[in-house]
């Protein structure tokens, strides 16, 4: 199960690739700033994962105007995922958590996903984060199928402005 409601954000520090080369985003650094969405997906390349950040990306200034910073985050390398955000049209960072530490963090491992024995990811989950570094809002979706429902995602971002 996720993190929940209430419990204070585990910061993180993980690696973007874009046209500027390699950068590190903090969550932290969002803190007092900007509330933050972060979409963890299981793998790059895939459909539904595909399905969903471009679907997000597609309406992105309905985050902007929330106040919030969204993040994409999956196990790839940075490398692939500038690749996939590139080939699909993803607009916004995502982050590699490649060594599972963020993932571990708020409680979304996903051991074997699926139980294909293609390894172990991220589940699929959305999280909302205030600008006091406070979660406002957490799911994890039942299966790696199932989209997040991102009617309560904005729900909760109206919450906070």
């Amino acid at each position: 199960m996720p993190l929940t409601i209430g419990t204070k954000a585990p910061d993180f520090a993980l690696k973007t690739k874009n046209a500027e080369g390699l950068q590190e985003i903090r969550l932290s650094a969002n803190f007092g700033k900007k509330n933050t969405v972060l979409l963890f997906v299981p793998l790059a390349f895939t459909s539904v994962c595909s399905e969903e950040l471009c679907s997000v990306s597609g309406g992105l200034s309905d985050y902007k105007g929330l106040d919030a910073e969204v993040y994409g985050i999956s196990v790839d390398s940075p490398f692939a995922q500038e690749a996939w955000a590139q080939k699909a049209g993803i607009t916004f960072p995502l982050l590699s958590d490649l060594n599972k530490t963020t993932a571990q963090a708020y409680d979304v491992y996903l051991k074997d996903l699926g139980g294909l024995g293609i390894g172990d990811t991220a589940a699929r989950a959305a999280f909302v984060i205030g600008k006091d570094g406070v979660i406002a809002y957490a799911e994890q979706t039942p299966t790696p199928k199932d989209l997040p429902n991102f009617a309560a995602v904005k729900a909760a971002l109206a919450k906070l402005a």
